[in-house]
């Protein structure tokens, strides 16, 4: 990975687009520091920072921008959660389906409705997130200590809201372009440096276990050794892949004879990289969201209490429910970049088969079982990834006193090495393609 990023670093074309991209972060991590007008969050709005709660998910996505009540505390996510449903609108919408099959043309259309979808979610959550703050305290008073009322308390809160909305939105464009000027990936690429900015918070919380002694001493290297390991494994998933064999009809054009040859077509175990993670996040983010709307009237131990703890990220639904959302968005990302229909009649026109099956639909339902197994192997092997440190968190709470919380390790763990990795091999593919000479060379 070191050797990749020296080597592009010598490109000019690339060294500029990594030094663009590396501006956008760094512009990220200012407007992550910058207060929003009004608030008075400088503490931390956050009890508990090492808990596991939505609170503590929104603070590690956003680089702590949620818990200090900052310009970019609604983070990526109301981009992301618009991607979701325009993209389930796509499957389920005729208009929609036709427009994403126009090309370029409908691909800007659709570009066009995710940045409409995600300036409204951006509107809800930045009121979500101030009807938190004031029911925290956490907003500015008059100067004799009072609170604004009347006309001073609307603009109060239409500033907050708006401040808000709009650094979500600059996020989005920062995120666009990094995909035109920089290296591209951007969205993952905000999320990845939000995460990369928790981790010396992290491994403090931590290494301060071992001041508990007793089993914390066993526990907390143990935690360690569990983060290590998942990165292994998920570079290794992340390489696995399934070689369907291939073979090619000779075939006479001229006085050239071409084809005639093996090989293989390859299908990754993780087709789908980190988005069901981020997906299936972003949508358990919704229930504690509109908990933050009626906090004040939620009564402790009551019904809607009890059913808003259900999405705890410590709780065993919440995990059940991370479980079914990662192998559902697999699926669903691997019916849109995969269509065995399509590549069954690829085949055939270049005149290739898989050996032992007949071309035509025989070969495009093989194409299809074999991604519907391929695509179930990757989910579950990352819906592990994602819930071994909930079930780690639980395993201490019945062991220990106070329960080690990295439940939301395995989360931000998949979202660091997937990122890497992919932005590591676009690196590749673009070294590649520019050290190309070409056939008039």
């Amino acid at each position: 990975m070191l050797q990749t990023l020296a080597n592009a670093l010598k490109v000019p074309d690339l060294r500029k687009k990594m030094l663009y991209t590396a501006l956008i972060i760094l512009l990220f991590r200012l407007g992550a520091a910058i207060p929003v007008p009004f608030t008075a969050a400088a503490g931390g709005i956050i009890q508990d920072t090492n808990g596991s709660n939505f609170m503590n998910y929104l603070s590690m996505m956003t680089g702590d921008a949620f818990n200090y009540g900052t310009l970019f505390a609604m983070s990526i996510t109301p981009y992301i959660n618009s991607s979701i449903i325009i993209q389930l609108l796509t499957v389920a919408i005729p208009a929609l389906e036709n427009l994403a099959k126009e090309g370029e043309e409908g691909k800007k259309k659709i570009n066009f409705l995710t940045r409409i979808g995600a300036v409204l979610i951006a509107i809800l959550q930045s009121t979500a997130y101030f009807f938190y703050l004031r029911s925290g305290g956490y907003i500015t008073t008059a100067a004799d200590g009072s609170a604004f009322t009347g006309l001073s308390a609307v603009l109060q809160a239409l500033v907050i809201i708006l401040v808000l909305s709009a650094g979500a939105c600059l996020l989005m464009w920062m995120g666009e372009s990094i995909n035109q000027k920089g290296i591209g990936n951007g969205i993952s690429m905000i999320l990845f440096a939000g995460i990369v900015s928790r981790i010396p918070t992290t491994l403090t919380y931590i290494f301060g276990y071992f001041s508990y002694g007793g089993a914390y001493y066993f526990f907390a290297p143990l935690a360690l050794i569990i983060m290590l390991a998942l990165v292994v494994f998920i570079v290794w998933i992340d390489n696995s892949e399934r070689r369907l064999p291939v073979a090619y009809a000779k075939r006479v054009v001229g006085r050239k004879m071409y084809g005639g040859q093996n090989t293989h077509m390859p299908i990754k175990v993780n087709m789908s990289g980190v988005m069901p993670i981020i997906f299936a996040s972003s949508i358990l983010s919704l229930p504690p969201t509109l908990k933050m709307f009626f906090g004040n009237r939620i009564t402790a131990g009551g019904a809607w209490d009890k059913f808003f703890s259900l999405f705890d990220s410590t709780n065993w639904f919440y995990g059940l429910i991370y479980f079914i959302l990662i192998i559902l968005f697999a699926y669903f990302y691997a019916a849109i970049q995969y269509n065995p229909i399509e590549m069954a009649n690829n085949l055939r026109k270049n005149s290739g088969s898989i050996p032992g099956i007949r071309p035509g639909k025989p070969t495009s339902d093989y194409i299809a079982k074999v991604l519907s197994r391929i695509t179930l192997l990757g989910a579950l092997l990352i819906s592990v990834v994602a819930i071994c440190p909930i079930v780690f968190s639980q395993i201490t709470a019945l062991c220990c006193k106070t329960p080690m919380n990295i439940s939301l390790g395995g989360t931000s763990v998949i979202i660091l090495v997937g990122v890497a990795l992919e932005t590591v091999r676009q690196l590749e593919s673009q070294m590649m393609m520019r050290h190309y000479k070409g056939f008039l060379d």
